[in-house]
């Protein structure tokens, strides 16, 4: 059934439903707890986006559905990254961009949320992101 009325916003639209989705199962949130999802989603994005190169970031995002690819470049300013974040930043600064306590450990938030995106992510661009970044950060990601 169409939502838009246009095939590419109907499937993008899909694909982020089912990200979210993918979240909120994970945490035992609800469909009206949708805005922890999207915030997880969005805080898990900028940290990762922020720490990686401008190239780097340009390739991952070519792999995102076009409406998590908005929400990956919102207020993004290449002249700024990479941040140099070691593994504990890393994970406060998604902790920090959160406006709802994180249930257990940061970490289990940033690896969730990243294995809902990894359907749309291409090993070799999965390895290229991991190898880019300092080890202990790499760690972190599933």
């Amino acid at each position: 059934m169409s939502t838009t009325g246009f095939a590419s916003f109907d499937s993008t639209l899909e694909k982020t439903n089912r990200v979210l989705r993918d979240v909120e199962e994970h945490y035992g949130w609800t469909k009206k707890q949708r805005s922890r999802s999207y915030a997880a989603l969005r805080s898990v994005l900028h940290a990762l986006r922020d720490r990686l190169t401008v190239e780097e970031c340009a390739d991952l995002s070519a792999q995102l559905p076009m409406l998590i690819r908005g929400i990956y470049y919102e207020a993004w300013n290449p002249s700024h990254v990479p941040v140099k974040l070691h593994r504990e930043e890393f994970l406060e600064r998604v902790a920090a961009q959160l406006p709802y306590e994180v249930e257990g450990e940061v970490e289990d938030l940033v690896q969730t949320t990243l294995r809902a995106l990894r359907p749309h992510i291409t090993e070799g661009e999965w390895t290229d992101i991991k190898d880019g970044l300092p080890k202990e950060v790499a760690e972190v990601l599933p």
